[in-house]
């Protein structure tokens, strides 16, 4: 299932990336999100800026994909970011596994704009590999993803 999202900050793509690269901003949006458990890490790795997060979160999806998964799930989320263009925008291979389920999601995002407006875009795509259900499930997991997203643009803004 495809997965896309488009985000505005009133913000240079400099000052984007500096914030989605900024550890202790992370954290606190896992914070923020209510996850029971989390680690964030950001590191230089052959030119790329790494950025993992891994969160355990309380289980927001209808009851049958909670029979599966149980109350809480385990989420790693990793973004490998390139180095800048010559307008400040920058590209990531984008993942995002659910522990012990046959669950990703996997694609690219972008960080573009001028000195005052930047679009931060993510395009993927929402995988479920289980027989019969996997294409009911997808919608779920896309809508945890986006709603995840989402509170931590809004979160980034403030802090802008």
């Amino acid at each position: 299932m495809k997965l896309t999202e488009r985000y505005e900050y009133p913000a240079s793509p400099e000052q984007v990336f500096g914030l989605v690269s900024d550890q202790t901003f992370r954290e606190q949006s896992c914070e923020r999100q209510g996850a029971r458990d989390y680690t964030v890490t950001v590191e230089e790795q052959g030119g790329r800026t790494v950025v993992t997060i891994v969160r355990t979160m309380e289980s927001d999806m209808p009851d049958f994909i909670k029979k599966l998964t149980g109350d809480s799930v385990t989420v790693t989320q990793v973004e490998k970011w390139g180095p800048a263009d010559a307008s400040g925008g920058r590209t990531a291979d984008v993942s995002v596994d659910i522990h012990g389920q046959p669950a990703r999601m996997t694609g690219t995002s972008t960080i573009a704009g001028t000195a005052s407006s930047t679009t931060m875009s993510l395009d993927g795509d929402v995988k479920v590999s289980l027989p019969l259900i996997g294409r009911r499930i997808e919608p779920e997991v896309a809508k945890a993803i986006s709603a995840s997203l989402r509170d931590e643009v809004e979160f980034g803004k403030t802090q802008l």
